[in-house]
């Protein structure tokens, strides 16, 4: 690729982005101990800078900006290319050392804090980009029942695999693990270890390296430095951890394979008095099936921590357990759990929003319509409805219909007394009257989303067949 060629088009960028990645994964596949020299050219190519750069213009946290002050969305349009330019060069020369990046603290579901990292403007372009260049490559040798951070692939796919087994295979026994600090206690040298089975470029190898070691800058303005761990927020983290993890999903892909490849080998296995076990992972959260007995899922934890320790990680013993799957088990905002089905005798597993899940939404909701937050029902709306479309597009995958219904009428009732206390001075009756005739919210044209609307159904498990983005679909 030309790397003193001019800044494309976005579209011209893109385009020329894909048919490198689909090359260096390509490559990646057909030979799995390769180890890939100039890439570096790659990292600062005006094409995969400029990609780099509208992914982290529309990411999420495009509005907080790290230690240097400036936000992706401060930077005006008209000053895009020269920044990418300076970037590029300063890449090319060397001269680019990562900053530290700002600590800040945010609440999680069991009411502790866990740390956030936000890296610089610059960071978070060449972050972008080296995942651009690295992801294809080392796609190539992750797991297919790895979900969590990959191209493609989703939670639902991880809780359907859950189910698929749990269901009509007879992996009854689930071992819930639970890493701890696992984004902040991954082991450098392990780390840079396995970057190095795939990458031989020693200024992409440094540059990883450069952005781990670049330190945290806390909110009381102290400097700590970075000997383990990949700061969760990076745009690199995610791919990083997956890296690490590959660790765990080999050890647990070896054991499967030794079972066998069909489910007769499979069952003749487990005739012979052993079990068969399939880990399902989705980033730092894993839970392994076990087709056999309680102690066989228990035997488990001790396996895993031993797999676990060289990567610098360990299980929370505590949080790890071994259910089965009548007793239900929580799983990235899920319940999954096999009940009789109503009416019948029949077991079926069944999937939808966990307690946590209802409750988190439900005091969003509540934060939302506190009475001081919004001059107009319609500010209200315009900001609740989001939420609550995002939280039921994610949970219509499941037998949510009595969590979608419960979250409907405390929404209803939670903004209808908002109204009320808007406008105590006028009757309960004129004010349904004027802003919730036939018992629909509305002001202006925008009604408030009601999640009782939305239609469920079970996601459909993948399996294998999840499409590559990298390789034409006759070829998944």
């Amino acid at each position: 690729m030309n790397t003193e060629a001019t800044f494309p088009s976005l579209s011209q960028a893109e385009t020329r982005v894909l048919v490198m990645q689909s090359k260096l994964h390509r490559w990646a596949v057909a030979d799995p101990g390769r180890r890939f020299d100039d890439m570096f050219n790659l990292v600062y190519d005006p094409a995969f800078l400029l990609v780099a750069w509208d992914r982290v213009r529309w990411n999420r946290g495009a509005r907080t900006a790290g230690v240097d002050g400036v936000s992706p969305r401060m930077v005006p349009p008209d000053q895009v290319y020269e920044l990418l330019d300076r970037i590029r060069v300063r890449l090319k020369s060397g001269e680019l050392a990562p900053l530290p990046v700002r600590a800040v603290q945010i609440p999680k579901a069991n009411g502790k804090l866990r740390r956030l990292g936000i890296p610089g403007l610059v960071d978070r372009i060449v972050q972008a980009s080296l995942k651009l260049v690295l992801e294809p490559i080392f796609e190539a040798d992750f797991d297919q029942s790895s979900y969590g951070f990959r191209p493609g692939r989703n939670a639902h796919d991880a809780v359907a695999e859950i189910r698929q087994l749990s269901g009509n295979a007879g992996y009854q026994w689930v071992f819930e693990a639970d890493i701890k600090a696992c984004f902040d206690s991954i082991d450098h040298e392990f780390l840079m270890a396995q970057v190095r089975r795939r990458v031989k470029d020693k200024r992409v190898c440094a540059l990883v390296r450069c952005f781990l070691k670049a330190g945290v800058l806390t909110e009381n303005k102290t400097l700590q430095p970075s000997y383990t761990g990949t700061p969760q927020g990076g745009i690199l983290s995610p791919l990083l951890a997956n890296i690490a993890l590959t660790h765990l999903d080999r050890y647990f892909r070896h054991l499967w394979e030794q079972c066998g490849n069909t489910g007769s080998q499979r069952m003749r296995y487990r005739a012979q008095g052993y079990p068969t076990i399939r880990l399902i992972r989705y980033a730092d959260d894993f839970v392994v099936m076990v087709h056999g007995t309680r102690a066989d899922a228990e035997s488990l934890f001790q396996v895993t921590s031993q797999v676990l320790s060289p990567i610098g990680l360990a299980l929370s013993e505590e949080k790890t357990r071994v259910v089965h799957i009548d007793e239900g088990l929580d799983f990235l905002g899920w319940r999954i759990q096999r009940r009789t089905k109503e009416g019948t005798q029949k077991k079926y597993v069944y999937t939808y929003p966990s307690k946590k899940a209802v409750q988190a939404i439900t005091d969003k909701i509540r934060q939302l319509t506190l009475h001081n937050h919004f001059d107009s029902l319609t500010s209200l709306l315009n900001r609740l409805n989001p939420v609550l479309k995002g939280w039921c597009n994610y949970y219509r995958h499941g037998s949510s219909s009595r969590a979608l219904a419960y979250v409907n009428n405390f929404t209803f009732w939670r903004v209808l007394g908002w109204i009320f206390a808007r406008h105590p001075k006028t009757g309960k009756r004129a004010l349904v009257r004027r802003y919730a005739p036939a018992w629909h919210i509305q002001e202006n044209g925008t009604a408030l989303f009601r999640p009782t609307k939305v239609h469920t159904n079970h996601y459909r498990y993948r399996g294998s067949h999840i499409p590559n983005p990298w390789l034409p679909a006759t070829t998944v």
